[in-house]
């Protein structure tokens, strides 16, 4: 799978731009500011119906304008697929393939495959839980749409209960019928999560081990777990427990929303232990990890964007990443750098074909 062409109109800094790329490498080289990270960003909006950076529909608008579209080509399976991905203050989001708009976005989500690498993954390690979560739930969704279809009806039922809850203290009223029934609702759907995020990290925690010691070089012990509460008992029960905390919060203080990923070398948190090579060395693990994961569930190769990949990595450790294209390993690579020269000569050694775009 590749993408072919990529058309712009009013995204972000670019009124007009389009592109035709190398199935392989694509390098979009330029000073900061002139948009290389905005290009991947629209490809990665292509993918997910939505910005990797900012999802707030409205800030990818052009300044000074009232709609954005961006619109790619891409091959897949032998099959030429057009996307296009529309907005316009004021109304809804549009998304078509082939012409057809989708009725639901969450269809779209998995069609494309795509790992995004960027100095913005450091939040990963610094931000809380929800970060986490939505990396793990991202990763699984790409490959497993009953997951994804899960996840939503939770949340929405979760938004009820909350509501709930907060009607209980303003109504000076308690319904404990009614809330049992969003309480089955939640044990269901979030045992279904729980077990689907249990089964992934067992699946993926060996990949990303095997992925940190190809980047650092070292026998580092890292370690990759899941926090969950239902560890401690079935999700009912925990409700039931915490009732009357949750009537006194006027939210739901238990269930899987409340879930994380701990993230250690040498048994401490990588967030205050880790050296800064560390840190970089655990988020591309991660990243490339995922990769991995998702080509071996979706039997897809993911389109891979490097965004300022020499920001995390010095050259060498750059061109060990390129250079997997020569073991058919990975599909086609997007890289952006200010070192024009320092670009050219990662790629120009893996003799795959490649481009050089300059913004």
């Amino acid at each position: 799978m590749f993408l072919r062409h990529l058309a712009l109109v009013n995204y972000k800094n670019f009124d007009s731009k389009e592109l035709e790329f190398d199935p392989v490498i694509n390098c979009l080289v330029g000073d900061n500011g002139v948009g290389k990270t905005n290009i991947l960003d629209a490809i990665y909006h292509l993918c997910f119906g939505k910005s990797y950076f900012n999802p707030v529909a409205t800030q990818n608008i052009k300044h000074d304008t009232d709609f954005f579209v961006v619109e790619g080509e891409f091959e897949k399976e032998g099959r030429s697929e057009k996307i296009l991905c529309s907005f316009k203050k004021g109304t809804k989001k549009i998304i078509k393939r082939n012409g057809k708009p989708y009725e639901k976005f969450s269809e779209h989500i998995g069609f494309l495959p795509l790992v995004m690498i960027s100095p913005s993954d450091r939040d990963l390690i610094l931000e809380g839980s929800e970060t986490r979560r939505k990396f793990m739930d991202g990763v699984i969704s790409q490959s497993d749409k009953g997951y994804l279809q899960n996840l939503i009806k939770y949340n929405k039922v979760l938004t009820q209960r909350n509501s709930l809850l907060k009607y209980f203290v303003a109504n000076h009223t308690f319904d404990p019928d009614t809330l049992a029934i969003y309480n089955e609702q939640l044990h269901g759907l979030g045992t279904q999560i729980y077990e689907k995020r249990v089964e992934f990290i067992n699946a993926f925690l060996p990949i990303f081990k095997e992925q940190y010691h190809h980047i650092s070089d070292k026998d580092e012990q890292i370690m990759l777990s899941y926090q969950s509460q239902l560890s401690e008992g079935n999700l009912l029960d925990l409700l039931k427990a915490n009732v009357d905390k949750d009537r006194a919060l006027q939210y739901t203080s238990v269930g899987t929303h409340k879930d994380d990923l701990d993230f250690s070398i040498a048994g401490h948190p990588i967030k205050k232990f880790g050296s800064q090579g560390q840190q970089k060395s655990f988020l591309i693990a991660l990243k490339l990890a995922q990769f991995h994961f998702i080509k071996e569930q979706a039997k897809t190769t993911p389109i891979l964007l490097l965004d300022d990949i020499f920001d995390k990595l010095d050259e060498n450790r750059v061109s060990h990443i390129v250079g997997l294209v020569k073991n058919d390993n990975f599909g086609q690579i997007f890289i952006s750098d200010t070192h024009a020269e320092r670009t050219e000569n990662v790629v120009k050694n893996i003799h795959q074909s490649y481009k050089i775009f300059t913004l």
